[in-house]
């Protein structure tokens, strides 16, 4: 059997495919991590790969001076999603896909770090985040982004307007994280202490919340992203 290719472009090592992983394996993708630091993404063949997925970074998308990377990465997006490739994005990822799309991204009105349900559109059936109702999500950012023109809003919550669009069926932006392990949430707690002591939030608090509800988002996720792998459209 043919295997197809999925790039993975992860920006931090932490922040990966986490409970996607397993789903893509047994869909049949192989996975090839891009990581930014060591690889330059201008190198990448935006049509190459069978599906593209831009995961989380620590940064944002007006960062593109100190890190040229940003440009980079919405280059490249910008010559997938015009030629209609699958292509899914999660946190900074799914900003990138708006800035590519030539939506503006902003900061959000506070940053928004913690777990909650999310408010699903109704708008939009079926909603391909169906899985996800009810379910809390971690949430971990401080920008937001405009609804790209042609996009559909699938979720939102009281603090962020814009948390996941889709533009057909190949095209999935994810301001939320839906990917994150529970057995590996301690990496996101040491990798971000500098921006949880800055922002007043307790370690501890996350740390509960991650034992009560993550074993539930990763299997909501997984079934999410196995919906949405069958699918797309080749």
């Amino acid at each position: 059997m043919t295997l197809r290719t999925v790039q993975a472009i992860r920006h931090v090592g932490f922040e990966d495919l986490g409970s996607f992983a397993a789903p893509l394996r047994e869909a049949g993708y192989d996975i090839e991590y891009v990581d930014v630091a060591e690889r330059d993404p201008a190198t990448l063949n935006p049509l190459g790969a069978d599906l593209l997925m831009v995961l989380g970074g620590p940064i944002g998308v007006y960062d593109h001076d100190p890190y040229p990377v940003i440009s980079d990465e919405i280059r490249l997006l910008r010559a997938r999603l015009a030629a209609d490739r699958p292509t899914l994005g999660v946190c900074l990822g799914a900003q990138l896909m708006a800035a590519a799309l030539g939506a503006r991204v902003y900061p959000g009105q506070a940053k928004e770090i913690g777990w909650s349900v999310l408010d699903l559109s109704a708008e939009t059936p079926p909603n391909p985040l169906a899985a996800l109702r009810d379910v809390p999500v971690l949430h971990w950012h401080g920008d937001t982004f405009d609804l790209p023109e042609g996009a559909k809003l699938l979720a939102s919550t009281p603090l962020c307007a814009n948390q996941a669009f889709s533009r057909g069926p190949n095209v999935l932006g994810l301001q939320f994280h839906p990917e994150v392990l529970g057995a590996r949430f301690e990496h996101w707690l040491l990798g971000h202490a500098n921006e949880l002591a800055s922002a007043g939030i307790e370690p501890a608090e996350l740390r509960r919340d991650a034992r009560r509800h993550a074993s539930g988002l990763e299997h909501a996720s997984a079934v999410l992203i196995a919906g949405w792998l069958a699918s797309l459209t080749q």
